[in-house]
């Protein structure tokens, strides 16, 4: 789609940077660390560590870095099954590939939008019966919101199968006063540009389980073995992330409280501005969790409101306002058309009812409130409301 106005343009969610990170750059370069371990690396690992009360931490080049490093932590092979959330983005899915084993696709619910433990059971149920129970469960917290980690965890502790949970996108997020990443035996996050915090590309892997974690780097750093020579004995990865950075990292460690904060009050500016009209529902927050609405997203019932998701992003598309679809669940994408996949219900699949009628707003930490306001009247005169 190529827009037509000659306003500026608003992205979807762009980094915010908060100004102290050059301190830790420039630290960087001063000292020549600039490889990919150092004091910043160190420091960041252990920020993290502490900020989500996780024993122990590894910074990585990305967070689908950090799902391989799960899954191979968790000797997941070629001819195993790994369950997966559906409606999440490829990278959740693609390392079980790299690992030479099946994924099998879980539906989302309509409360969270997230993995259902329906589905999850119905699933667990089937591979009893056919004697192949999955090496691990990927659960994913989409856009902020984590997913019903208490059922979750109980179906997949009746199992005994280990959870990697995805929250790429929900650090800052909790459930039940306890925060996003630290339920499963691993937690990944991810620092790409449009998270809630960068480091422009990175992730982080992190466990209670502070010896697997010792493998990780390991793995993480080539699996050199302990020898003056370079010595191999096993298949090793590059990724480390490197010290620059982690000092990016440390700079948006400081302001992290205030970025959720900014995107939770945008959300309820959405909100305020939106959600009376017909037709629009937005993504809702289970009780008793904090999302950090990493991206606002709602959804649109097209026969209420008159317009349909597609509609209105060509709208908003034309008034130079960046707003996608929610992402296409993975068993409706080519690369995955044999995979087996659990509906919600027999007869409902929620996360294709999502990908087709719902859309995520702007909705960076630095959205201006004239900006939100553009965003507002776009879709209220493209649904034919008064503005």
């Amino acid at each position: 789609m190529i827009h037509t106005s000659n306003k500026s343009r608003i992205y979807l969610s762009p980094p915010h940077l908060s100004g102290n990170e050059i301190k830790y750059i420039q630290e960087a370069i001063d000292t020549n660390w600039i490889a990919p371990l150092g004091p910043n690396v160190d420091a960041f690992e252990k920020e993290i560590a502490q900020y989500t009360g996780a024993n122990e931490a590894v910074a990585v080049s990305s967070g689908t870095a950090a799902i391989h490093l799960a899954l191979s932590l968790l000797d997941v092979k070629k001819g195993d099954t790994v369950f997966c959330s559906s409606l999440t983005f490829v990278a959740s899915a693609n390392p079980i590939l790299y690992q030479g084993a099946e994924p099998v696709f879980i539906d989302s619910e309509p409360e969270t939008w997230n993995m259902s433990p329906e589905a999850l059971e119905r699933a667990f149920v089937e591979a009893v019966r056919e004697r192949r129970l999955p090496k691990a469960v990927i659960v994913v917290n989409l856009y902020g919101q984590s997913a019903k980690m208490g059922e979750i965890l109980a179906i997949c502790h009746s199992y005994d199968v280990p959870i990697i949970e995805d929250a790429a996108e929900s650090l800052g997020s909790s459930y039940k006063g306890k925060l996003s990443g630290t339920f499963g035996k691993y937690g990944i996050f991810s620092f790409n540009g449009n998270k809630i915090i960068t480091t422009s590309g990175g992730g982080m892997l992190i466990s209670n389980d502070a010896e697997s974690l010792k493998k990780a780097r390991f793995l993480a750093t080539q699996s050199r073995d302990p020898a003056p020579h370079y010595q191999h004995s096993e298949i090793g990865y590059n990724y480390r992330m490197s010290n620059i950075l982690a000092g990016i990292g440390r700079g948006q460690m400081g302001v992290l409280d205030e970025r959720v904060i900014a995107r939770r009050s945008i959300f309820s500016q959405y909100y305020k501005e939106l959600s009376h009209l017909p037709g629009l529902h937005f993504m809702p927050e289970l009780k008793n969790t904090f999302s950090n609405r990493w991206l606002t997203a709602l959804t649109i019932d097209e026969q209420a409101a008159g317009v349909s998701s597609s509609t209105l992003l060509e709208a908003l598309n034309d008034e130079n306002i960046e707003a996608r679809p929610v992402w296409k669940p993975l068993h409706l994408q080519p690369l995955f058309k044999d995979v087996q996949y659990y509906s919600h219900k027999i007869d409902q699949s929620v996360s294709d009812e999502l990908f087709l009628s719902g859309i995520c707003l702007p909705s960076g930490s630095n959205l201006s409130e004239e900006e939100l306001l553009r965003v507002t009247e776009c879709i209220k005169s493209t649904m034919k409301v008064k503005v």
